[in-house]
């Protein structure tokens, strides 16, 4: 009886580390190291494979933005992005970098995802 009840602990101890880890995985936030400024262009570097990282960008708004995704043996379904507001669909190469010239923003969030809805991302624009 004492071995099935700690037996039974474990389990869900080991379930809630499992369950927390990926949870806390998702929640990637990116920084400035993704964002760069290059001849009054920002440019956000997005990496497309099993998902999007950082899974959110902060950048700054009212600057023509470019969309840089960064592909690198990227066979899942991250390999087709969709920004559903802007009309835009883009199937990326399995190696490579995609530019998608997104334009101006205000102080908004724009939302995209694979084309499946399975890997989410956004970008936060800020004054």
């Amino acid at each position: 009886m004492k071995s099935t009840v700690v037996s039974v602990v474990v389990a869900f101890a080991l379930i809630g580390g499992a369950f927390m880890l990926t949870r806390s995985s998702g929640e990637e936030v990116g920084n400035a190291n993704n964002v760069t400024i290059v001849d009054d262009k920002q440019i956000i570097e997005i990496k497309a494979k099993g998902g999007y990282q950082p899974r959110k960008s902060v950048a700054k708004a009212g600057i023509p933005t470019i969309l840089r995704f960064d592909t690198n043996g990227t066979f899942d379904c991250s390999s087709s992005v969709r920004i559903p507001r802007m009309n835009i669909s883009r199937i990326l190469p399995q190696i490579g970098t995609t530019d998608i010239d997104i334009g101006t923003f205000k102080a908004e969030v724009l939302q995209g995802a694979c084309s499946m809805g399975m890997y989410p991302f956004e970008v936060e624009f800020q004054n």
